[in-house]
């Protein structure tokens, strides 16, 4: 009989923690290897987690609702069999497929590799000036650093040796804010990382109630500052006419009362697409640490999506080679699962442009974040009836306004406005769209 300690698996490409949503089992439990024993949530997604040992629970160490780290125990297990290292979630779970997803992205887009749960991650080579200037490492010496895929590839685009960095997580581990931290110290002369000011006591001037932030809202926090520091924002705004494309969207509707909605929203995805292809500039990525514009031959558009706990982006994948009536049914399928917070972490993963469309609340613009490591983001506010003077007499046009946000590092003001005009000009009028796509 031995004790086997069972420690949250490594879930995937830059994961570094997930939150116990449920525990299925309790001490004294027996269970079988493979036997699904939480639900955690990443990402902002839940998956099942599967245990690969078998016998009783003799201890838990863990609680609903703790945030944990990768590598940190849950409860230990008394077995028979020998320790068996933790596989990512089986077949039968959601995790097996954020896993391989993970995997499979790390692979082709990353040269770094996925360390195991608690091991020391192998720094990049740090560039020659920076090289030059540490004096801290023979050459060919082999320099390790705690952290993970994502924050070490962070820190070979921003140029940083991570071994100038201070982590602040568990056991030193240097996290993706630690990075921006120094960056901003640098950026402000002194070197080191610029900590935020402390708050002030709210309570001074009458009842407060501090409640923590939840899974969602953190990771969306993290990014939103990340995007920000990251990319020089500019936004270029302007308006399609849609009179003609909403008449023959509600046609289609009341022809086909059983068919699938068709939302604007999946016109847009198309006719982004479609753009995308014209405008491949904005379909890229930049690694300004090689020297490289990485121009990507799919086209995967990411849809904001409003839930009660946060907001999510599901992907669509493709968008280029589908039907307007097949990105609606499957638009239709995410935005329904991530309100139901059933999204695979996956199916959030490999987005090459979003779009978030506030139209159904309102407003008449707005800047909305580039969604790193894209380059550009479209924003969409509620469309309005306007007056325009022709020389034929005024008549009434349904107006949609566009904000399109962009990474200036890679996109120019002209071309921008450019890929905003045809944008444009595809949504004034459903043949445009049909012919050019």
């Amino acid at each position: 009989m031995s004790l086997v300690e069972f420690e949250l698996p490594d879930l995937g490409e830059g994961v570094e923690s997930g939150t116990i949503v449920k525990l299925l089992v309790r001490e004294g439990d027996v269970i079988a290897p493979g036997q699904t024993v939480a639900e955690v949530e990443i990402d902002k997604a839940t998956i099942e987690l599967p245990c690969p040992h078998g016998g009783r629970i003799a201890r838990l160490d863990v609680a609903e609702g703790q945030e944990v780290r990768v590598g940190t125990p849950l409860f230990a297990v008394e077995t028979d069999a020998a320790p068996a290292e933790a596989p990512a979630p089986s077949a039968s779970s959601p995790g097996e497929a954020a896993s391989a997803a993970a995997a499979s992205a790390a692979a082709t887009s990353a040269p770094a590799t996925s360390a195991p749960a608690g091991a020391v991650a192998t720094a990049p080579t740090a560039p020659p000036s920076q090289a030059a200037g540490s004096g801290r490492a023979a050459a060919g010496e082999r320099r390790v650093y705690p952290a993970g895929p994502a924050v070490r590839r962070l820190a070979r685009l921003l140029g940083v040796d991570l071994g100038r960095v201070r982590g602040s997580g568990q056991r030193g581990r240097i996290t993706a804010e630690d990075v921006h931290a120094y960056v901003q110290g640098l950026a402000g002369g002194n070197g080191r990382p610029a900590a935020a000011p402390p708050l002030p006591d709210f309570s001074a001037w009458g009842e407060v109630e501090a409640l923590p932030l939840s899974t969602v809202r953190r990771r969306t926090a993290e990014h939103m500052a990340r995007c920000w520091s990251l990319i020089p924002h500019v936004t270029q705004h302007d308006a399609a006419d849609v009179t003609d494309l909403e008449a023959g969207r509600q046609a289609f509707k009341e022809a086909n009362p059983q068919g699938p909605k068709v939302t604007m929203t999946a016109v847009l995805a198309k006719a982004c697409a479609v753009a995308l292809k014209a405008f491949p500039d904005l379909n890229s990525s930049l690694d300004l640490a090689r020297g490289q514009q990485i121009f990507k031959h799919y086209v995967h558009i990411g849809i904001a999506v409003d839930t009660d706990y946060g907001l999510l982006v599901p992907v669509l994948r493709d968008v280029d080679r589908k039907p307007i009536l097949q990105i609606a049914a499957e638009l239709g399928d995410l935005a329904a699962r991530a309100r139901d917070k059933k999204l695979l972490p996956e199916e959030m993963r490999g987005g090459t442009f979003t779009i978030t469309n506030l139209g159904g609340i309102g407003g008449r613009s707005f800047t909305p974040i580039v969604n790193w490591p894209e380059v550009a983001i479209l924003g969409v506010s509620r469309s309005r009836h306007e007056v325009q003077l022709t020389p034929a007499g005024p008549r009434q046009r349904l107006m949609m306004p566009l904000s399109l946000s962009y990474d200036h590092r890679l996109i120019d003001g002209a071309q921008a406005a450019r890929f905003v005009r045809y944008l444009a000009w595809l949504l004034s009028s459903p043949a445009n769209l049909l012919f050019s796509g």
